[in-house]
């Protein structure tokens, strides 16, 4: 495994010491998994922005979508177990 150094300001590193050892773990761990946690975050979140990217982009292609109230409706009865009939797609106003 590869070495990387870094600076950390005093107090910051004071801080991580503190939060490490009320973990029960080392620095090096703590800081481990707080890049990790970091970078799972980061990655979802270019996950969520490509996958809205390309249903807006679907949007406009077919000029069709749901009114939110309507999906809401029909989501509020599934949730509580009613039968709700799947609202249809419909041309945007323009």
């Amino acid at each position: 495994m590869p070495t990387t150094t870094i600076r950390l300001p005093d107090k910051l590193k004071t801080r991580v010491a503190a939060a490490a050892k009320r973990a029960g773990t080392t620095a090096h761990s703590f800081m481990l998994e707080a890049i990790a946690e970091k970078t799972d975050e980061s990655e979802k979140r270019g996950d969520f922005h490509d996958v809205a990217e390309k249903r807006y982009a679907e949007i406009v292609a077919s000029g069709k979508t749901i009114p939110w109230s309507e999906l809401r409706t029909y989501l509020e009865n599934r949730l509580a177990g009613r039968k709700a009939r799947r609202p249809a797609a419909r041309k945007l106003a323009r």
